[in-house]
C-alpha cells in the first residue's frame, strides 16, 4: 500500500511487564519505578508499566520506548531484577494486589472473578483523535481488534494451557463474564453522542452494582468516572485526546512498535480514504477502508483468542487489513508444547524471555 498523504498520527504506548528476581520468582519493582520517566506501578505488586509520551513519528516512538526501557533494565541489572514479556505468569502463582479504594471496589463489583485480571499484563496503544473523524477511528480499531493475535505471548493460566491468547480469554470471558458490558468488545458506534451515552449507561450500572455491594456513591465517584469505569478493549479517551486499543499482550518492544505503528498507519488512512462497513471479509486499500459487519469481527476475534495465527481465517483477515503477518512470531505458538507447566518450569521460561527482552532492547539502543 502507498503511504497516506496526511501526516502520521501521533501515537504512544504503555507496556506492562512482570518483574522477577534472579531466580524467576515474581517480585515487587521497587527501585525500578524511579529508573525512568513513564515508569509506574500497576494495581498488582509484581508489575511495572512503562509509558511513552505522544510521539509524532514511528522513529520518535521507537527511540523513546527503547531509551526508557534501557534505563529500567540498567537499574534492574544493578538490583538483581528482570523484566518478563509474557502475558501471564504461566504457572500457579499468588499475585498480590496493591491496596487501594479502586481495587477494593472492583473486587466488590466483579467478585471472585477479579482474580483472573490479576494474572494479566498487556500493551495499550494510543493514537490521537482527528477532529470530526473520532468515530471512524474508533470503528476502525474495533475492526482491527483481531490483530491481538500478532502478539499473543502466553497460552497458559495457572499452569495449564487455556488458549493462544490466554490473557484475552481471562479478561473477556472470565474476569468480566458476569459484567460483560464492562470488559468485552463493544459494537461500532454511529457518532460520539452514542459513545457518550454508552459510557454513561455502563457507569450507572457500575455505580448501582457497587452500591449494592455496600460501597457509598461518594467513594465510587472519587475513584471512577464514566471513562475509567469500563475495560472494553477499544475506547475513546477524552482525557488524552486519543483512541485507545487495550487488547495486545505484553511483548518484545520490537513487536509492540511494529504493531502500534501498523495500527496507526491504518487509522491514519481514514483521512483520505472512503470508509465502509459491509460484508464479512474487510480490506484496506489505497483509497478504501472496508470494515466487516460487527458479528464477523467477533468471529475473527474469537479465533484470534483461541487459535491465534494458527487460524488461517485470522491470518488472511489481518493480511487484507494491512498487516505484515509474516513479520510476527507470537510466543504463544512457540511455548505451547505441553498441556501443563510446573512452577519450576515457569521460572525457567520467564528467565529465558527476560533474556530475549534484554537482547531486544540492547540491540536497539546500541544501533
Amino acid at each position: 500500500m502507498s503511504e497516506s498523504t496526511v501526516d502520521p498520527l501521533r501515537r504512544s504506548v504503555e507496556v506492562e511487564y512482570w518483574v522477577t528476581d534472579g531466580d524467576g520468582s515474581l517480585t515487587d519493582p521497587g527501585e525500578l519505578v524511579d529508573a525512568s520517566p513513564g515508569a509506574e506501578r500497576e494495581f498488582v505488586e509484581p508489575v511495572l508499566e512503562v509509558k511513552t509520551t505522544p510521539c509524532d513519528s514511528a522513529a520518535e516512538l521507537r527511540e523513546e520506548l527503547y531509551e526508557r526501557l534501557g534505563d529500567v533494565l540498567s537499574r534492574a541489572e544493578e538490583v538483581g531484577k528482570r523484566l518478563v514479556p509474557l502475558a501471564t505468569p504461566i504457572s500457579t502463582e499468588t499475585v498480590t494486589e496493591r491496596q487501594s479504594d479502586r481495587t477494593r471496589i472492583q473486587n466488590r463489583v466483579i467478585g471472585s472473578d477479579f482474580q483472573y485480571a490479576r494474572h494479566c499484563v498487556g500493551t495499550h496503544v494510543h493514537v490521537e483523535q482527528r477532529p470530526g473523524r473520532e468515530i471512524d477511528q474508533y470503528n476502525a480499531l474495533v475492526a482491527l481488534d483481531p490483530a491481538l493475535a500478532l502478539v499473543n505471548s502466553s497460552p497458559y493460566y495457572d499452569g495449564r494451557r487455556l488458549a493462544a491468547g490466554a490473557r484475552s480469554k481471562l479478561y473477556r470471558r472470565m474476569a468480566y463474564d458476569d459484567v460483560p458490558h464492562q470488559g468485552r468488545l463493544w459494537r461500532y458506534a454511529d457518532d460520539t453522542r452514542e459513545w457518550s451515552r454508552r459510557l454513561e449507561r455502563r457507569f450507572e450500572e457500575f455505580v448501582v452494582r457497587a452500591e449494592e455491594e455496600g460501597v457509598d456513591r461518594a467513594t465510587i465517584e472519587a475513584n471512577f468516572d464514566p471513562e475509567s469505569a469500563v475495560w472494553t478493549p477499544v475506547q475513546l479517551r477524552a482525557e488524552f485526546g486519543t483512541v485507545e486499543w487495550r487488547s495486545p499482550d505484553c511483548a518484545l518492544p520490537s513487536d509492540v512498535l511494529r504493531l502500534a505503528n501498523s495500527v496507526a498507519d491504518v487509522v491514519n488512512r481514514l483521512d483520505d480514504a472512503e470508509l465502509r462497513i459491509e460484508g464479512d471479509r474487510g480490506r484496506v486499500t489505497d483509497d478504501r477502508v472496508v470494515l466487516p459487519e460487527f458479528d464477523a469481527v467477533l468471529g475473527y476475534v474469537d479465533a484470534a483468542i483461541e487459535d491465534g495465527l494458527d487460524s488461517e481465517a485470522v491470518r488472511s483477515y489481518l493480511d487484507r487489513m494491512g498487516f505484515d503477518v509474516d513479520a510476527y512470531s507470537p510466543v504463544s505458538h512457540e511455548v505451547a508444547d505441553r498441556e501443563t507447566v510446573t512452577a519450576a518450569e515457569a521460572r525457567e521460561v520467564r528467565l529465558a524471555h527476560a533474556d530475549r527482552l534484554d537482547r531486544d532492547v540492547w540491540s536497539a539502543v546500541r544501533q
